[in-house]
């Protein structure tokens, strides 16, 4: 599963981080799903492997400016593009007007396209898109905000070669039509099916994507099943010690703590405020440092995101960061 971060920021841009925006597809599938859309997530989208017509779903976190604010102008980019499939934006109450006003006031009168909405803060969501089955997970913000659960659709294990033979399969064709889950009757009438050939298939991999939350370890459950959580870490302890707890935003530590007491391998930290820079000055407190917090309380790994930055978590569960291209 492949992570792409088109932005990073916690509420307002700088000159090196955008606003809210994740991409997340299927290991080098070129179809893929959209976590938040803040404002400018269209032009970071250019600088990715990524189309508009083969976005699968859109899934918004919460209704915050900077996690949904480009809504607008990436749907009339995709009219523009060209895309005619529908397209379906999961995301709480609240978004939809949002979309369909702003649409209405800019004179978009008509789509290429379907547009569907489905209401994520509904307890009986789930949405299937062609590589994933998501669920939506509730979280502590001043806003209802949620997170979402990716887990792949399992694939079929590898032919086994000694079942092959036993069954008396020709190589040839017919292992072709195995091996992509098809049914074959060989020349003698015997009807073999896929199941009955493979290796038993990987354990699907589970990544969550949270939105803006002050209770990391609300996810605890979900956690103990994924691979990979993303969260923000908007603050360091030091600074939320000190504008308290009316923003409802996270610290490294908070996400350590929770992912370490879920047993969970890895975990993503992104929205980080701007008063943390990449490369800080002398006695300023920057990225490096929000990383230190999270890993002085946790086991797993860290890893601090970075727009136009791509992680692959693959099957084997490890963690690489990779080309985005």
């Amino acid at each position: 599963m492949r992570l792409t971060f088109l932005g990073t920021a916690a509420g307002l841009p700088s000159k090196h981080r955008n606003v809210s925006a994740t991409i997340l597809a299927r290991d080098d599938s070129k179809e893929w799903c959209l976590v938040d859309c803040g404002e400018g997530t269209q032009h970071q989208l250019l600088y990715s492997r990524y189309s508009l017509h083969n976005l699968q779903g859109i899934f918004i976190t919460h209704v915050h400016g900077d996690h949904m604010f480009g809504l607008p102008g990436l749907l009339t980019s995709a009219s523009m593009q060209g895309r005619t499939a529908p397209l379906t934006i999961c995301a709480p109450e609240g978004v939809e007007s949002f979309v369909r006003n702003a649409l209405q006031c800019a004179a978009v009168t008509h789509l290429p396209y379907e547009l569907h909405f489905v209401a994520s803060d509904n307890e009986s969501f789930q949405f299937l898109t062609s590589d994933f089955e998501v669920s939506a997970h509730e979280l502590s913000h001043r806003v209802p905000c949620y997170a979402y659960a990716f887990k792949e659709h399992p694939l079929p294990g590898e032919l086994s070669l000694a079942k092959l033979h036993t069954l008396n399969v020709p190589r040839g064709p017919l292992w072709g039509q195995l091996h992509q889950g098809q049914s074959i009757t060989l020349t003698d009438g015997t009807v073999i099916h896929a199941k009955d050939v493979h290796k038993d298939s990987a354990e699907p991999r589970v990544v969550i994507i949270a939105g803006d939350n002050d209770r990391p370890a609300i996810l605890h459950d979900i956690m103990t099943r994924a691979d990979l959580l993303v969260h923000e870490a908007t603050f360091s302890t030091p600074v939320r010690e000190k504008v308290g707890d009316k923003w409802m935003h996270s610290t490294p530590r908070q996400v350590g703590e929770a992912a370490e007491a879920a047993g969970l391998k890895h975990v993503i930290l992104s929205h980080f405020s701007n008063r943390y820079p990449t490369h800080p000055k002398p006695n300023q407190t920057g990225i490096s440092d929000l990383r230190k917090e999270a890993q002085d309380v946790y086991s797993g790994t860290v890893t601090m995101a970075k727009d136009h930055g791509c992680w692959e978590l693959r099957r084997d569960r490890k963690l690489v960061e990779i080309e985005n291209s």
